[in-house]
């Protein structure tokens, strides 16, 4: 699954990494930006963030919570 943000310069992927299938972080948010140096937001072209179930239903339950206040 993914999404493209920031008018689509920003590619926000999240998956299962199956070959890290025996670590508790297999849960891979990958953050891929193509454009200027000068508009990134991350510093490499692709940035990959490790996180384990818990973390992730954390997250998920943050960003459905601020989508439904509408902040």
């Amino acid at each position: 699954m993914f999404v493209f943000l920031l008018d689509n310069s920003l590619k926000v992927e999240v998956y299962c990494e199956e070959m890290d299938s025996e670590f508790e972080d297999n849960i891979c948010v990958s953050f891929v930006e193509e454009c200027p140096d000068d508009e990134k937001v991350f510093r490499a072209d692709e940035t990959n963030i490790y996180l384990t179930s818990k973390q992730a239903e954390q997250l998920g339950n943050l960003l459905v919570h601020a989508a439904k206040l509408g902040c």
